[in-house]
């Protein structure tokens, strides 16, 4: 039964009456956000994030690495002594959050390996309390981005590739709930309790039903009597087949086709090879910042929202490059964010008149994209229907911009002849169009 508006209704704890639950607004509004791998995998820093699994099941390389530059029987649970954040400045890295443009935070709270990043009492001494840091890093970090006014989320893994529990459930088909009822679900409220996060972004779900998991009595609690039930958003990552059908947000999707129905996200990460640090990352495997305002304005103009991937080292520092690129991309949004934030899709996504233009809407205003350099001192649009009242300005750039109403239907839009404001997209303004 579907939660009725008003009258103090509560959801039950089923797909029905949890999908009829409205996306809180703040999420929408927010269009980008940033989401941080970071864990015991940073201290190895080889390949990516699922270093534990492949070595563990022998693959080649991660073995090769493990016999040159460690000793005999060392095992993954020794990195965490070096996982130590001795340098990790929650202020400094809320600092540059803020300076990307960035609207939401999450940080992975416990990856597939099953360190957690809080002192989690159902993760005894194998946590950043007890170990490594000897420091809470999910409280740490909250509070200084609630400082900046930005939204706080979590990335839990629902599952642990090692864990005995878990282990032993999947041995029984699933058919067992032990790592369910001892770990994680009371890891999981444990979480929300403490911290009160704006999001949660579920992982791991894929090897079991939402049935083994929980998830709809866990997803009930957290909208009706948990401390965030109000303003908490949620994915779509609670058992295998629940992807692109029910929770929140439609999680790591790409909609250029038909405009999306219902709310959806583009994850990436600027290294290209791995969620986490990786030492061994090239130039060439990195997004180049024309690359991530291409992908945030395509997926804002298809209703969507855009969250960038960065993985902190074990000493807790943010690679330069990675600071380089989200530092880029807040200039950007300095400019543009007008046609970003809060901003609605249009009745058409994009057109090729000219060359590929994206739009979004604001109330009346009409936004349109160009991510290349007009070759011309021209632009021509056809979709917007001109007013005797239509203005065209460019962000950025002080006055109108003159502009002709073209035979049938758009307009011809006449470009400044001075260098445009920045070398990366540039945003139109169109007062009264249809």
């Amino acid at each position: 039964m579907s939660r009725a508006p008003g009258a103090g209704a509560r959801y039950t704890a089923d797909w029905d009456s949890l999908d009829s639950r409205p996306l809180p607004t703040w999420y929408d509004e927010a269009k980008f956000g940033i989401l941080m791998h970071w864990g015991v995998y940073a201290v190895p820093g080889f390949e990516n994030e699922w270093f534990w699994y492949h070595w563990k099941n022998n693959a080649r390389p991660h073995v090769k690495f493990m016999k040159k530059n460690y000793p005999p029987g060392f095992t993954y649970r020794q990195f965490a002594s070096d996982f130590r954040a001795q340098f990790f400045d929650p202020d400094q890295w809320a600092k540059l959050f803020e300076a990307s443009g960035a609207k939401y935070v999450v940080l992975t709270s416990k990856h597939h390996d099953g360190f957690t990043m809080w002192g989690s009492p159902h993760s005894s001494n194998w946590n950043s309390v007890d170990t490594g840091p000897h420091r809470d890093l999910v409280e740490d970090l909250g509070v200084a981005v609630r400082k900046r006014s930005l939204r706080y989320g979590i990335y839990y893994s629902l599952y642990e590739w090692f864990h005995p529990l878990y282990l032993s459930d999947k041995k029984s088909d699933f058919n067992t709930q032990e790592f369910v009822f001892s770990k994680l679900l009371p890891e999981l409220r444990d979480l929300v309790t403490r911290y009160k996060p704006d999001l949660i972004r579920s992982n791991g779900d894929w090897e079991a039903p939402d049935s083994y998991w929980n998830s709809t009595e866990f997803l009930a609690w957290l909208y009706n009597d948990s401390p965030v039930k109000d303003s908490v958003v949620t994915n779509d990552s609670w058992g295998a087949g629940c992807g692109g059908k029910h929770g929140g947000f439609y999680s790591d999707r790409h909609y250029w086709g038909p405009l999306p129905k219902h709310k959806w996200e583009l994850l990436t990460s600027v290294d290209t090879y791995s969620w986490g640090y990786r030492r061994t990352m090239r130039l060439k495997e990195l997004q180049d910042l024309p690359s991530i305002i291409q992908d945030l304005v395509r997926t804002v103009a298809f209703g969507g929202n855009y969250v960038l991937n960065v993985g902190p080292t074990a000493e807790g520092t943010i690679p330069p490059v990675f600071e380089e690129r989200l530092r880029g991309l807040g200039d950007w949004l300095k400019v543009n964010g007008e046609a970003v934030y809060a901003s609605r899709p249009w009745r058409v996504q994009s057109e090729n008149s000219t060359q590929t233009v994206w739009y979004t809407s604001k109330g009346s205003q009409v936004y349109a994209f160009l991510l290349v350099r007009p070759s011309e001192s021209w632009l021509k649009l056809s979709e917007p229907i001109t007013s005797p009242s239509t203005k065209v300005t460019l962000l950025g750039y002080s006055g109108q911009l003159s502009w002709s109403a073209l035979q049938h239907s758009g307009l011809k839009v006449e470009l400044p002849l001075e260098p445009f404001v920045n070398d990366y997209g540039w945003t139109l303004r169109l007062d009264g169009v249809q």
